[in-house]
């Protein structure tokens, strides 16, 4: 779609089908929420400074953040009496994260002052940010070309020293021989679908932003198959890394597997930590992990950021294209932003960031788009239109089952995903044990209904004020252009491998 149009993720639907531009305003609206991730860079820099003090200081609980019930880090296997306490007790690792980094409130209500630490590092992040895309995508790929390769070093390394800690392999045996009796679960599917969705940038507008950079004739039928392939790859791989660690932790601890399995920011700023705490060479582990997640963050963050500008450029082009006009409005976003994610580090920012990242970027919101793109593209613009289009670019014709997937198959799948997620549906809980407000969760209904809304409302004012009669209406707002017009966006034209390797890295 960006390829043949060569336009952001709103203008696009102007020319394929002018009803479904809804989509692109609530990819607008999604990407606003995207950009709370920035919050993983700054924990990353923060960890990172700290990982080069002379003893990792979520190792003990010498500190004056510790409370009478911190335990400090097993130096060796620990036996039952330990583990039991262990329960009954706060982790290093988890009192540095909840009170020296975060500094955690008693609630949402509870905002407290800004930390100066985080908010530095939130700078920090917001500059590297403005430079990374204030010249355009062409520098953009440039920058890509470091960060998206160095994680991948440092994964290797990381893997290397995991596969020789003691328990590594009961890490790994873990990860590989799933329960089966799982598969009857619905949720372990909607999780899957929903892994997919986030991991290949699907439904948020991203992909279709980067291909609006390529030049018409660029093989997309290739780069499709390859982002496939690296993304899910990318991902099997980690997995060797994350469990080998894990099952040295439950080596340590004298515990399963399962047990010191983590998921969200409690993976990456506790349990992961705590390994490193756990190694020789402590401090050079540290800085390897968090070295790493810095690079992961900030390529997520400013190809997020440059898409959303992208697209924004593409509504206005007579009032934000232009050598000055384009640094300036990239500026101004960047500062805003700033601004307002200094509610992110306060004392009650994490519970902020939970909020917006359940409902904000929910699955709801995913799914609803990947139907409604579903429908509008294989019902309203047409599967032929598409496959010529393809050929066209490509010389390559799809064969009939991409036809099939794009008719059926993708809007059953997305519609049955949807209606799961709506059935099990559970109101968001911090740590298992915070309850939000009410006021919170009408909050974060709204934040949901915000970009899901777009699509409906459009395709509905667009039908009132177009003229015609309903028939007369309905063909007119499907019907997509006959030839599209260029945007300054191909003669900025990014490489191939630019767009390839750019793409790769917002998973």
């Amino acid at each position: 779609m960006g390829q043949y149009t060569q336009e952001g993720f709103v203008t696009c639907w102007k020319k394929l089908c002018p009803l479904a531009q809804g989509i692109g305003y609530g990819h607008a609206v999604i990407k606003l929420y995207d950009f709370i991730f920035v919050m993983i860079q700054v924990w990353s820099l923060v960890y990172l400074g700290f990982s080069f003090s002379s003893q990792l200081p979520w190792a003990n609980c010498d500190n004056t953040w510790n409370t009478v019930n911190c335990i400090s880090l097993p130096s060796t296997n620990s036996t039952a009496n330990l583990t039991a306490m262990w329960n009954r007790t706060t982790s290093a690792s988890t009192e540095f994260w909840e009170r020296r980094v975060l500094g955690l409130s008693g609630g949402i209500d509870q905002l407290g002052s800004v930390r100066w630490d985080l908010s530095l590092s939130l700078l920090v992040s917001w500059v590297c940010c403005y430079f990374c895309i204030w010249k355009g995508i062409k520098s953009s790929g440039k920058v890509a070309y470091v960060t998206a390769t160095f994680p991948y070093l440092m994964l290797l390394v990381l893997l290397i020293r995991g596969l020789t800690l003691p328990g590594a392999w009961d890490g790994i045996s873990f990860y590989l021989y799933p329960d089966f009796n799982r598969l009857a679960n619905f949720e372990v599917w909607i999780e899957a679908g929903s892994q997919i969705i986030f991991s290949n940038s699907l439904a948020s507008g991203t992909l279709l932003v980067l291909g609006s950079f390529n030049k018409h004739r660029n093989n997309c039928y290739r780069d499709c198959f390859w982002l496939c392939l690296l993304n899910s790859g990318t991902s099997f791989f980690a997995g060797f890394v994350v469990f080998s660690v894990l099952g040295f932790m439950a080596h340590k601890q004298g515990v399963t597997v399962d047990n010191v399995a983590d998921s969200g920011p409690g993976l990456a700023f506790i349990v992961y930590p705590e390994a490193t705490a756990m190694m020789p060479l402590p401090q050079f582990w540290s800085v390897c992990f968090f070295l790493m997640l810095f690079f992961l963050s900030i390529d997520t963050h400013f190809v997020t950021v440059k898409c959303f500008i992208a697209s924004v450029t593409d509504v206005f082009p007579e009032h934000l294209r232009g050598p000055k006009r384009s640094e300036l409005f990239v500026l101004v976003v960047c500062s805003l932003f700033f601004l307002l994610h200094l509610l992110l580090v306060t004392e009650g920012g994490l519970y902020i960031f939970q909020l917006v990242d359940y409902y904000g970027c929910t699955r709801v919101c995913h799914y609803f788009m990947v139907l409604s793109e579903s429908l509008a593209l294989a019902w309203c613009f047409g599967c032929d239109r598409i496959v010529n289009i393809i050929e066209d670019m490509t010389g390559h014709r799809p064969s009939i089952f991409f036809s099939v997937c794009w008719k059926y198959i993708i809007s059953m799948l997305a519609l049955t995903s949807l209606i799961l997620y709506l059935v099990d549906y559970t109101q968001l809980k911090f740590n298992k044990w915070y309850v939000y407000p009410d006021w919170a969760h009408t909050v974060g209904l709204m934040m949901t209904l915000s970009s899901v809304l777009m699509v409906p409302l459009w395709a509905v004012g667009q039908m009132c004020v177009t003229p015609g009669t309903l028939v007369q209406r309905w063909k007119t707002l499907c019907r997509p252009a006959k030839e599209p017009v260029r945007s300054s966006n191909e003669q900025e034209g990014a490489t191939d491998v630019g767009l390839m390797t750019t793409t790769t890295v917002t998973t």
